[in-house]
Order: structure tokens, then sequence, then C-alpha cells
């Protein structure tokens, strides 16, 4: 486990702040179980395969020209800390997943990072304007530490779910668990219903 700078300060509890969360304010902590990979930009790859109509990939440069979108708002993570008013720019999910077609059996998505990390989700947590792959925060690249060169987004539920280092959507009909759900992570992992760990 990697931790970088766990700067935290106590906040009065507000609608924005989910039970058992500090706001860490300007801080970012870092938490990372796998070693930082160095990005290459000339060989990434963003794919989405598994149950579509078509496998599909794209490059850094073609990613980029994709529709963008922007998420302003709040991150939160099992580790207690919240941090308010971030800013994303990326592309949605709905994009990627509108290129490739789910098929109807499709009800699952297993998120896969270039170190081989992943995490699961139901597709309804990354459809409908709710999950990103994004590349800068707060107008700049998002920093090697923190995902980049990319990174899924999933600001609604803990932030493990948020892959760093994202390459690969993988939409699947059963749910299976990625590799902090066989650790005793939730299988979903909602930061208002407090869902860090299995029952």
């Amino acid at each position: 486990m990697v931790t970088g700078s766990f700067i935290g300060r106590r906040s009065e509890r507000s609608d924005r702040l989910p039970p058992g969360q500090h706001d860490t304010g300007r801080s970012w902590p870092v938490l990372s179980y796998e070693t930082t990979p160095k990005p290459d930009l000339a060989s990434w790859t963003m794919t989405v395969d598994g149950l579509v109509e078509a496998v599909v990939s794209w490059t850094w440069d073609e990613i980029h020209g994709l529709p963008g979108s922007t998420y302003s708002g709040d991150i939160h993570c099992v580790t207690t800390w919240s941090k308010f008013d971030t800013v994303f720019t990326g592309v949605s999910v709905d994009v990627l997943l509108g290129a490739a077609v789910p098929s109807p059996s499709a009800a699952f998505v297993m998120a896969h990072s270039s170190t081989g990390y992943t995490t699961n989700l139901p597709l309804a947590d990354v459809t409908g304007g709710r999950a990103w792959v994004v590349w800068e925060f707060d107008g700049q690249p998002l920093a090697p530490v923190h995902g980049g060169p990319a990174r899924l987004l999933v600001p609604h539920l803990y932030f493990w779910k948020s892959a760093k280092w994202i390459s690969r959507l993988e939409l699947v009909e059963q749910d299976r668990p990625g590799f902090w759900e066989q650790r005793g992570y939730h299988d979903r992992g909602d930061p208002w219903q407090e869902e860090r760990y299995q029952a």
C-alpha cells in the first residue's frame, strides 16, 4: 500500500458528506496497491469488449476526438476521505458504449487497468451520465499517481470503483468480483449506504 500525504480535517456534517467521511480540503490523498506505471501515450489504448455488437478500441488521439464531457462534484474514498468540488474532463462512458453497442444480455462491467487491477460494476452504474473515462483534473493532465494518463470515474460510488490506469471495459452477463471485491470489499460501494465491506 502506497500512501501520500494524508492531510484531513473534520468538517461540519453537510448534505454533501456521506456518513463516516471527512473533508480533505485541498488535499487529494494518494492510495495505491500497485506501483505507479509510466504513461506511454504512443501505445495507450482504451477498449470496450465482451458482450457487445462490435469490439471498439481507441488510441490516445482517437479518444480525444470523441465528444468531451466534464464532471464537477465530489468524490469519496472508502478510507473515509471526501474531496469536494473536483473537476474532471474526459469522455462519458455512454459515448464509448454507444460505439460498441452492448448486447441485451450485458448487465455488468468489469473495468480493467493496464496494471491488471479489476473492479466490477453494474451496467446501470456506468450509464446514464454517471461515469467517465477522464484524463484531466482541474484543467491539467491527470497525474500518474492519480491514475493518469486516464482513469475511470464513477463518482457516486467509493473511489476504488474508479479504476486507475483504465484500459478496458468488459461487458458481461454475470457479476464477478474484481481485485478488492475478492478481498472483502463490497460489490457495489455506495458511500451513502456505507457499503465499504462485505457483511
